[in-house]
């Protein structure tokens, strides 16, 4: 069928075109189904329908098409119907319960890169895959098609070292440590890292108050061959494309099948030729993972896949019941980290969680003897050398390397959590205070956030602050206290915090 074009700026992330109903019906199409656009070249695009948007005659070109086609407005195009693609058998294969075979995955997988499946059919794909797990097998192909459908980075030299956190645990600044820790010992480590989707501050975030974080993969390899390490954004890259596209339809759906938990830790660290890789994962009430045992099923999981890649994984289960440091929110978790790369000073579960699990890498790298990578890390720290190195880091990357902790401003809008009795810090809850951080405006606001001046087991006294929460915008910050209200997030001696300073005084 000849039809016009009719161009939709709006980006939907895939191929994706609009019919008018009649002419849909003409075609005998239906809604998700797929077309042939056929101009100099043949795309295949899944269709929208609408009654009046676009009128018979015509077909909506949302952006990505319109940019594949350079066609003009009211150009004619031919649009015929097509076959769905063959990894929508495949996941209905996945459905059915049936294994798959290594040709499979790859196909599915390069159909995810190429959008030519749409989120129904790759929410059928996740839920099936959370409802009955893949094979070693299988968990084994779909990480290596998620490598290689995208780009890689291959280094000339080894070891090439990196480190991951499952996640889950609010003020997780470690790897601002870590980096430069294991960079200063010669070491090579491109870490890329991911913006916070339900957190306060992924660390992509937090790096981005000290210098920008997008680059493409040859610029990350040249900067760490240059320095021996960066902390960039890995959203930028074309590394482990289906990875991102996954993780959209995941969010919504609230779910994380356990071999695309594993498929894509390990997928993201193949692409950017990992060879030494710790895993931190956090365990405890609020985290991911809720108890030791799940946690060294998921530690075997990836130290076993991570075999059959041919890459060394250790893990390390921490605590994650209690947030790590005492803020939370890009701008003050930049400062808390910068201050121990300045003094040494700083909260003890920052200190010793980034030197426990960047002394493993120092081991795995060899540049320490057995039992003694905590130890180098803590000097690598007080001598200095970690700052030094964090410099070079925020210098190439395009920030400014002489910026210290007190240069780094906070959300001017602030409001008190205090205490209604004299008592003990009984309990902690993670999600509530990273709820009220981002309320108040965290992430995308770097200023805003929650410092805690009380943790768990901490004694207090009837009126003292125990966190304090900043907002770069007055309207948030009234929001984040109506929050703090409404969900209280701290227990003293068995009583809720109740009292939050007046609105009206802010």
């Amino acid at each position: 069928m000849q039809l016009k074009i009719q161009p939709i700026d709006i980006k939907v992330g895939k191929y994706k075109v609009v019919l008018n109903t009649i002419d849909a019906k003409e075609m005998g199409v239906h809604e998700g189904d797929r077309v042939i656009i056929k101009n100099h070249t043949v795309l295949k695009a899944i269709v929208d329908f609408t009654e009046d948007m676009i009128s018979p005659g015509m077909v909506g070109l949302y952006h990505e098409v319109h940019e594949k086609l350079q066609k003009e407005w009211t150009d004619t195009v031919e649009v015929e119907p097509a076959e769905k693609p063959k990894s929508a058998r495949i996941i209905r294969k996945v459905m059915d319960g049936k294994k798959l075979e290594r040709d499979e995955i790859y196909e599915l997988v390069r159909d995810i890169v190429q959008e030519n499946l749409d989120d129904i059919e790759i929410a059928a794909f996740l839920t099936a895959t959370y409802i009955r797990d893949l094979s070693e097998d299988e968990t084994e192909w779909l990480t290596k098609a998620m490598i290689e459908t995208g780009e890689r980075i291959e280094f000339s030299t080894s070891p090439i070292m990196d480190k991951h956190s499952i996640g889950g645990v609010p003020g997780n600044k470690i790897t601002l440590l870590i980096v430069p820790i294991v960079a200063a010992n010669g070491l090579l480590i491109p870490k890329t890292s991911s913006r916070a989707i339900t957190g306060a501050g992924g660390t992509a975030d937090l790096m981005e108050v000290l210098a920008p974080v997008e680059f493409n993969a040859q610029q990350i390899k040249e900067m760490t061959e240059k320095i021996g390490g960066v902390i960039v954004w890995g959203g930028s890259t074309n590394i482990a494309p289906a990875d991102d596209k996954l993780i959209r339809i995941e969010y919504p759906l609230s779910i994380d099948p356990h071999c695309q938990l594993l498929a894509s830790i390990m997928a993201k660290k193949g692409a950017v030729g990992a060879q030494k890789v710790v895993i931190d994962i956090p365990t405890g009430a609020g985290t991911k993972i809720p108890d030791i045992k799940a946690g060294r099923k998921l530690a075997r999981d990836l130290i076993n896949l991570g075999e059959r890649l041919g890459m060394d994984v250790d893990c390390a289960l921490t605590y994650g019941a209690s947030p790590v440091g005492r803020t939370i929110g890009p701008a003050l978790e930049v400062i808390e980290a910068l201050k121990v790369l300045e003094t040494m000073e700083g909260p003890s579960s920052l200190i010793e969680k980034s030197a426990v699990i960047a002394g493993m890498l120092l081991e795995m790298g060899g540049v320490a003897a057995k039992g003694k990578g905590r130890e180098l890390a803590i000097g690598t720290l007080k001598n200095g050398k970690a700052l030094e190195k964090m410099k070079e880091i925020i210098e190439i990357q395009g920030g400014n390397p002489d910026i210290t902790h007190k240069d780094i401003p906070v959300g001017k809008f602030t409001a008190d959590l205090t205490a209604p009795a004299n008592g003990y810090i009984l309990e902690f809850y993670n999600k509530r205070i990273v709820h009220i951080a981002r309320l108040a405006g965290a992430p995308n606001d770097k200023g805003s956030g929650v410092k805690i001046h009380k943790k768990r087991g901490e004694a207090v006294e009837a009126g003292q602050s125990v966190l304090t929460i900043y907002a770069d915008k007055e309207e948030k910050l009234k929001e984040a206290i109506k929050s703090a209200r409404e969900h209280l997030p701290i227990v003293v001696e068995g009583m809720l915090l109740e009292k939050v300073a007046d609105v009206t005084e802010i």
